[in-house]
């Protein structure tokens, strides 16, 4: 093929088609046999096309189409490029050939009268009183439009019958001109027209390029926006140097593509977004996401919970009560033999398990729970901060972060699962149910990679804001007090000097209370569960809140707090870390809590 004869044909058709789908099979074979490229649309009502090719295989898709009853008169707008404009050949079946969505216009029946170009141009030559309606969407208007002409203002053609009811009432009696790229639209923009009760109503014969081909560009400004890569033509219906956006679709003249913020594939001047406007964006999107995951909370329909257990190396040979006795401390044995005998109890082929029957290191096993309805939870899950790498959250309380215990659908993980599906986010580092704050969150296993050996080495610095009862003398102090770790009743850990892993936690006072509270910063310098919170117990200055830690008594309630109880007052309030992209440092930080203050 002779890229210089390239011939391009634009044409549709009102008429009643049948047997579509062989008609299909037949027009893509044939297309793609004669190297031709383009869009054929089929549909009840016709038939729309834009093809390009050389002049015989243009002539014979003509001749197959002309064969097609009702398509027999079928012409073409015909133009020439040193190119082909279409990188594909489609035949698609619709149900329209221009989408529209009202019942009741048929183009194949009753069409509004049409003018033919030249009559409209002695019109505008005369100076005629006739308004000039541009159907076409506005990033097509543009381009270009006739002197004078008003456009319907709308994004998609299925827009255009509510923007005729905005029109003014006095347009009614005045007669309108209507046009469009090559007609088609105007065909059933007309009938709806009059139908809404539009007196004179009359439709540019094969639209603008059919203008171009008969009058050239008199009494017309610009290009005509066309819906293939040459973008633009003009009335010499030859491709001009505009441009189209990737990313909003939006034509670009020549001095818009020499504009900064244009960037091919990205972005244009009319779509250009500063970083800051979108991660705006895109933390709207996202929150948008996660609270239709949310609402209403999964967890409150009853379901099937499976709580996997895997046997330690320390239990084997145990029974199944003993093993997981030994690993939900605060069940005991005997309750672990009611749910073997109750069939609570699977094996990894989801068989149940008898209470005598002994494990082995590594086998796992699952607590099934059926028809559980979960607590609820606040799930006021705000984005603080997403780029490729990182999510970057703050966290409602209470709101368990994992599955477990009560919990497997009210969780932090199950709603950022399902509003990044199909991703898989993972949370670096954990938090309490009941605290507040900053938790990171990487997209994927690389970056998690990247991220996690800096908790481990205890890279990652972090502050945390706490509100306890009483007033420490020091306005800096530490606790480096062991923590043992074997949990206890609700997970809870206790202060062990002689066995305990190492702990130290540095405390500044901020402000000391009227109502007999403090307010301070706590900076972990290690790891340790519920370590802020041991620590300042351990001191004497308990978390106001703290279900678990209370002054009184280590016999614990459930670890969660209810919606309605008063809060933890522990906060994640900064976290600083190596980003695993730039490897900068980076510090991100969650808005102080509303218990900061005293009441």
């Amino acid at each position: 093929m002779n890229d210089a004869r390239i011939v391009n044909i634009a044409a549709y058709r009102f008429a009643p088609l049948n047997d579509l789908r062989n008609r299909r099979e037949v027009l893509l074979r044939h297309c793609r046999g004669a190297g031709l490229k383009g869009t054929i649309l089929l549909s009840p009502e016709g038939i729309n096309l834009f093809v390009a090719g050389d002049e015989a295989s243009i002539d014979g898709l003509l001749g197959l189409l002309r064969a097609i009853p009702g398509l027999e008169m079928l012409e073409p707008k015909v133009s020439h490029t040193d190119h082909q404009p279409f990188t594909r050949m489609l035949v698609r079946l619709k149900k329209e050939i221009i989408a529209f969505g009202v019942e009741g216009i048929a183009p194949g029946t009753v069409t509004s009268p049409k003018l033919p170009p030249k009559t409209l141009k002695q019109w505008l030559d005369e100076g005629r009183d006739v308004l000039l309606l541009d159907t076409r969407n506005d990033y097509e208007v543009k381009l270009g439009t006739f002197r004078g002409a008003q456009p319907i203002g709308i994004d998609h053609f299925r827009d255009f019958p509510a923007a005729v009811r905005k029109l003014p009432d006095e347009w009614k009696e005045r007669p309108i001109v209507m046009f469009c790229t090559g007609g088609i639209r105007c065909e059933k923009a007309g009938p709806f027209m009059e139908r809404e009760g539009f007196r004179e109503i009359f439709q540019l014969d094969g639209g603008i390029l059919k203008y171009f081909e008969e009058c050239g560009g008199a009494h017309y400004d610009g290009e005509c926006f066309v819906f293939d890569q040459r973008v633009g033509v003009d009335p010499s219906l030859h491709e001009t140097r505009s441009a189209q956006c990737y990313r909003c679709q939006s034509p670009l003249t020549a001095e818009e593509q020499n504009d900064e913020r244009y960037v091919p594939g990205e972005s244009c001047p009319f779509c250009f977004r500063t970083p800051a406007e979108r991660m705006v964006e895109t933390v709207a999107r996202r929150e948008q996401a996660i609270r239709r995951h949310s609402t209403p909370l999964p967890g409150r329909e009853p379901c099937t919970n499976e709580r996997p257990v895997t046997v330690p190396a320390s239990a084997d040979g145990l029974t199944v009560p003993e093993m997981f006795a030994q690993v939900v401390r605060h069940i005991s044995a005997g309750e672990w033999t009611t749910a073997c005998e109750e069939g609570r109890i699977w094996d990894a082929e989801r068989r149940t398990v008898a209470s005598t029957h002994t494990v082995r290191a590594g086998e796992r096993y699952f607590h099934v729970t059926e028809g559980a309805v979960e607590p609820d939870v606040n799930a006021n899950i705000r984005i603080l901060h997403e780029d490729e790498a990182l999510i970057v959250l703050n966290k409602p309380a209470p709101l368990p972060m994992h599955p477990g215990g009560r919990y497997h659908r009210n969780t932090l993980q199950h709603f950022l699962q399902a509003a990044y599906a199909p991703q898989k986010p993972r949370p670096a580092h954990r938090l309490d149910a009941n605290t507040t704050g900053v938790v990171l969150v990487t997209r994927t296993r690389h970056f998690a990679a990247r991220l996690q050996p800096q908790f481990e080495s205890g890279e990652v610095e972090k502050t945390y804001l706490v509100r306890v009862h009483g007033h420490p003398a020091a306005d800096e102090f530490c606790c480096d007090a062991r923590i043992g770790s074997e949990p206890g009743a609700s997970g809870s850990r206790k202060i062990d000097s002689s066995q305990g892993l190492p702990a130290l936690t540095e405390f500044r006072v901020l402000q000391r209370a009227a109502d007999g509270t403090a307010f301070l910063e706590a900076r972990p310098r290690t790891g340790r569960t519920n370590q802020i919170r041991l620590h300042l117990r351990h001191l004497g200055w308990a978390v106001c809140g703290d279900p678990l830690y209370s002054n009184q008594s280590l016999a614990a309630p459930p670890a969660t707090l209810g919606l309605n109880d008063p809060p933890l007052c522990l906060h994640a309030w900064q976290v600083t870390i190596r980003h695993p992209v730039t490897g900068e440092r980076t510090t991100f930080t969650a808005p102080p809590p509303g218990w900061l203050s005293p009441a």
